[in-house]
């Protein structure tokens, strides 16, 4: 898989899915504990607008916490900017050569795409992401990647009921491959997403 071209296509498709969301939508919570869609897609497009030195100054403005600065600068950029601005910072980012600190292009794609449901999701959008890009990031999960983003899947096997796809022994969690790529990365779902009986371990509250 080219995994530069689909970064590309995953960031146009998600600035296509933000230009058309309404006003309330887009103050619509996400799975991003404390962020709305808007303080998400300005979290989205962090790193194509902040160079190497203003992110080094803002984490030293945080203490040095990761989490806290983003915090930050998510809110921040996030009343700063028009909706259509930030669904811009995407679209007009699409081929920007950022990738997280760890991880590569790969945990770029993974970055958009998991940001990228983090809101469809608890707005009931119905977009699928293309089965390659999910399968592509469901190989990439190992019991230490799944750990690193909080989740516990100790005694669980994953079992997608759409693609191919397994990972873990233990009692089966059935789910769509998107949906346990959400799980593995961490994230708890909206009721009703999941089926078997480790279901209430990943179930937002």
């Amino acid at each position: 898989m080219d995994i530069k071209a689909e970064i590309a296509a995953e960031r146009r498709e998600l600035a296509a899915v933000l230009d058309g969301l309404s006003d309330g939508q887009w103050q619509a919570p996400t799975l991003c504990a404390g962020w709305r869609v808007r303080e998400l897609a300005a979290h989205m497009s962090l790193g194509f607008r902040y160079s190497l030195p203003r992110t080094v100054a803002e984490l030293v403005r945080s203490g040095g916490r990761l989490h806290r600065m983003t915090d930050r600068c998510a809110r921040r950029d996030a009343a700063a900017a028009s909706t259509g601005e930030l669904a811009g910072f995407l679209r007009d980012n699409a081929t920007h050569p950022w990738t997280p600190p760890v991880g590569g292009p790969a945990s770029a794609l993974g970055h958009d795409v998991v940001h990228g449901l983090d809101f469809t999701v608890p707005l009931g959008l119905d977009r699928q992401v293309p089965a390659a890009r999910i399968r592509f990031l469901l190989e990439q999960i190992t019991p230490r990647t799944a750990r690193f983003f909080g989740a516990d899947l100790s005694g669980i096997e994953l079992r997608a009921e759409d693609l191919d796809w397994s990972l873990g022994t233990g009692a089966p969690l059935y789910g769509t491959a998107q949906d346990l790529l959400l799980v593995a990365y961490g994230r708890k779902l909206p009721p009703g997403r999941l089926q078997g009986e480790p279901q209430h371990r990943f179930v937002a509250g």
